[in-house]
């Protein structure tokens, strides 16, 4: 495994992070914690969860990686557990978003259920454009000062969001964002425009989502029956993209790597990036995602990808002016 630091922070953790989303929809609880010790097996300490994940019963990914780490062992010694906070968990006001009363009692409820005294990375899930950031600094330094809480991240932020953000946390003499959690791949690199440059500037480590866009880069073409990949989404996108999912595959087969680990390898290869976050639903698929912290990628490799799947031509406001 390999490791690198968090953004600007000297934690340490590895190039691949555990997603947990499938955990109780679509991965038994059993499953789960057989993956969950497999990938401590082979070096990844990264699990990332969220308090609503759990589809139709929200929490209960938390739930079941708590009663994992409730089997002892230094199950919880070993990760650096990061969660989120934000979507809405109840019918009553102040059930979501980023008040300072509502951060403080999901803060409280991830606790309870991951079974644990801290987190070591709260994430924002979301934007919230109707809260202070004052206020969500205050917040989020309270349960720092507990210890609850050691680091603080954001997810789908802008890269206008990280700069107030991070601006307003100096200025209370607070460490701010270390992490920013985008939806980032070789189908969707909007985030290269301004929320990239806005992580370097400010340290924050990048940890994309959705890696394999859904299943479109893992290899679509071969008739897959189950799972994401044969979703209506994925096979609305190849009907209407064949040209270029085949060109992808057909670059992957001539390279002897598959799809999904080269697109994992085209995201490690990125500077700004600290830790991909793979899902896996199955044990098998857990190993295959290994492959990916070996696929090297060459300047014409890269070069091939940006003709395939093009960005938006750097960061802004080069990609669209002088």
């Amino acid at each position: 495994m390999e490791y690198a630091h968090l953004g600007r922070t000297g934690l340490t953790v590895s190039r691949l992070c555990l997603g947990t989303m499938n955990f109780g929809p679509r991965t038994s609880p059993q499953d789960a914690h057989a993956i969950m010790d497999k990938a401590l097996e082979v070096g990844i300490n990264f699990f990332d969860t969220a308090n609503t994940y759990g589809n139709g019963r929200k929490g209960w990914t938390e739930e079941i990686i708590g009663d994992w780490i409730a089997k002892g062992g230094g199950r919880r010694e070993q990760i650096v557990l990061a969660t989120k906070v934000y979507s809405t968990v109840g019918d009553r006001p102040n059930e979501g978003r980023l008040s300072a009363y509502h951060i403080r009692q999901a803060c409280e409820d991830s606790l309870r259920r991951l079974q644990t005294d801290h987190i070591d990375l709260y994430q924002m899930h979301h934007v919230d454009r109707d809260t202070p950031w004052d206020e969500i600094w205050q917040a989020m330094e309270q349960l720092v000062r507990e210890g609850k809480v050691v680091y603080v991240g954001s997810s789908n932020f802008a890269g206008w969001h990280i700069a107030t953000a991070n601006q307003t946390a100096a200025r209370r003499n607070f460490l701010g964002l270390v992490s920013e959690q985008s939806k980032y791949n070789l189908t969707c690199r909007d985030v290269e425009l301004e929320v990239l440059p806005a992580c370097r500037e400010y340290g924050l480590g990048v940890i994309p989502w959705s890696p394999l866009a859904g299943g479109i880069l893992g290899g679509v073409l071969g008739g897959v029956e189950e799972g994401r990949r044969a979703g209506e989404g994925v096979r609305r996108f190849v009907e209407a993209h064949r040209e270029q999912v085949e060109q992808w595959e057909k670059l992957c087969r001539d390279m002897g790597e598959e799809p999904a680990d080269v697109a994992l390898g085209w995201l490690l290869a990125n500077p700004a990036v600290t830790a991909p976050i793979i899902g896996p639903r199955t044990m098998d698929q857990l190993n295959s995602c290994l492959r990916a912290l070996e696929v090297e990628l060459d300047e014409e490799t890269l070069g091939r990808l940006d003709e395939i799947w093009p960005g938006p031509g750097g960061p802004a406001p080069e990609a669209y002016a002088w």
